[in-house]
């Protein structure tokens, strides 16, 4: 079976239940599309996104517990009852701003699963990384060590988002996406029994002039996207390009 295409944005603290309208404009492309559509909103939308009832919904964080004396966090299970699908682990910017370990993102990705959620685990290297050839070998021990034990193509979703084409107009070229790509695919196959179905998405500024060769790569399952899925202009020329692909 094929992965499932994937079209994710991450809306990361932006948006408000003005911005919600823009779900509004979406809503007749989306419901004709062949692939899955996603918006992960701020926490305090994920209501009243999920009542729109036009796209799935997602979660950016979750916390490893299940419940606790854990103030300002949000549960899996509290997701799970919002209406969520999906949660957002090991961003690279809870990577770098919450120092967050591939031991958390983990911990986070099991809790993830007990909950019900897809857990979209993401990986990436830095500027300096790329520079010094280190690539495979980061996203190699970032996948080791951040997919949990019981991930399947169900459950599980991983973002290749190089931290250095985060928002900066940066694109690395095809090769560059297609060599890390190949790579995660030979090694979810060689560690899980569905790994070649896992959904592999790209991220990092893509948009819709560069969604159509991104998603001509293989292994290249969708993207997860993030300014430009703030708007239903930026963000549906990409689901279309998906759609195509």
């Amino acid at each position: 079976m094929a992965p499932r295409k994937l079209a994710a944005g991450n809306w990361k603290m932006n948006g408000d239940l003005a911005t919600l309208a823009q779900i509004n404009a979406m809503a007749g492309a989306v419901r004709g599309a062949s692939c899955d559509v996603l918006i992960c909103p701020p926490a305090l939308l994920v209501p009243a996104l999920v009542a729109k009832g036009v796209v799935r919904v997602g979660g950016q964080d979750c916390h490893a517990e299940a419940s606790g004396a854990h103030t300002g966090d949000i549960s899996a299970a509290m997701l799970r009852d919002a209406g969520a699908t999906h949660v957002i682990l090991g961003h690279s910017e809870r990577r770098a701003d919450h120092h967050e370990t591939d031991d958390v993102v983990r911990a986070k990705a099991r809790a993830a699963h007990q909950a019900g959620l897809v857990a979209i685990i993401c990986l990436g290297e830095t500027g300096d990384q790329r520079d010094a050839g280190q690539t495979l070998e980061v996203i190699a021990a970032q996948l080791a060590g951040s997919v949990p034990e019981g991930a399947t193509a169900a459950n599980t979703v991983i973002a290749y988002e190089p931290v250095w084409a985060i928002g900066t107009g940066r694109t690395p070229t095809t090769g560059q996406i297609a060599e890390v790509h190949a790579r995660l695919r030979a090694d979810l196959s060689a560690r899980l029994p569905d790994g070649a179905e896992v959904s592999l998405l790209y991220g990092g500024s893509v948009k819709g002039a560069n969604a159509a060769e991104i998603f001509a790569i293989p292994h290249v399952d969708g993207a997860l996207v993030g300014g430009a899925s703030l708007t239903a202009g930026d963000f549906l020329p990409i689901v279309t390009a998906l759609d195509a692909a």
